[in-house]
């Protein structure tokens, strides 16, 4: 997803000539409600891995400090695809630094994966052919950059296929909204509250802030 964010076409948008059921999947996505702390902005979208694209990023906030990021992409295949078996994908990376603590526990990668399949079963979505990479990697510092203290960083690559409901369409808001629910639990933010979400009309550009 990296090598492909700077292909497609510019902030993500879908082209008129897309298919209405596209179009509506990114509309939904456009439309979606998020916790004020992640802040969402559609991006380039990737031309390679299907006729259709739709890509956003987000990053997790709390004061001055970026807690984790990621980025969605949708992609839509009207003639099907044998690996998916669906007409829709939905692509994800998911980033975030970690404590010396947690970085260490064996069980972290497995962990980090049921975090992403238990946000999508949380919010009853029906979903299919999952597949996905966690990796763990550390960083130690020499030399000139000695004093700077290890660091440790998750990364969540994965896929799978939303179930199309009525008109062929899925409930992209909702896997939005799961992934959401992913990038908060990454970032260590605690669930959302009731009235913890606000509306996010994409795409929506950060200010100058001093992170």
């Amino acid at each position: 997803m990296d090598d492909a964010k700077d292909t497609g076409e510019a902030d993500g948008q879908a082209s008129s000539g897309a298919p209405p059921v596209f179009r509506a999947a990114v509309e939904a996505l456009r439309s979606s409600r998020l916790r004020p702390q992640i802040e969402v902005e559609s991006t380039r979208a990737p031309q390679r891995l299907a006729p259709h694209a739709y890509a956003l990023e987000a990053t997790v906030v709390d004061g001055d400090q970026d807690l984790a990021d990621g980025r969605l992409v949708l992609l839509h295949d009207p003639a099907g695809h044998d690996a998916w078996r669906g007409t829709f994908r939905l692509v994800t990376l998911v980033r975030a630094e970690l404590e010396p603590e947690m970085a260490a526990d064996p069980l972290l990668p497995e962990v980090c994966w049921t975090w992403l399949t238990g946000a999508l079963q949380a919010r009853g979505l029906t979903y299919g052919e999952p597949s996905g990479t966690v990796t763990r990697a550390s960083s130690h510092y020499f030399g000139g950059l000695s004093e700077r203290p290890s660091a440790s960083q998750i990364e969540i690559r994965a896929s799978w296929t939303p179930r199309e409901g009525l008109g062929g369409v899925p409930d992209t808001a909702a896997h939005l909204a799961s992934w959401a629910d992913l990038l908060a639990q990454v970032a260590g933010l605690p669930p959302a509250g009731p009235g913890d979400a606000a509306v996010v009309t994409l795409p929506q550009r950060r200010g100058p802030q001093s992170r």
